[in-house]
């Protein structure tokens, strides 16, 4: 069984037990959360697909973190201007047990 979900906009294809990275969520180390736009649900060849969600679908998990995503390098430069920027970033991301599909 698996399902597709979005969370803050980005699509994630989903099953019981499998942990994955999704951008910073609120929340504890810990706390329980739900995702309720649930896109599809297979259940062993029988699919469920929301327009555009599937009515009644749930996916619970759980948080297990915090993390950083690698460091991205902006640089910004005019040739003969005497124009440099530099800038880093790293993203922030939360890491998330999925506990249970309920469709």
């Amino acid at each position: 069984m698996y399902a597709i979900l979005e969370i803050a906009g980005k699509q994630y294809k989903v099953e019981k037990d499998q942990t994955l990275f999704v951008d910073k969520l609120a929340g504890q180390e810990g706390d329980a959360v739900e995702f309720d736009k649930v896109l599809l649900v297979d259940n062993a060849g029988d699919v469920k697909v929301g327009v555009p969600t599937v009515a009644g679908a749930k996916v619970s998990a759980k948080i297990l973190g915090a993390a950083k995503g690698d460091k991205v390098i902006v640089f910004k430069k005019k040739r003969r201007k005497g124009y440099r920027r530099k800038n880093g970033h790293r993203q922030q991301f939360t890491k998330v047990l999925i506990e249970g599909i309920n469709a």
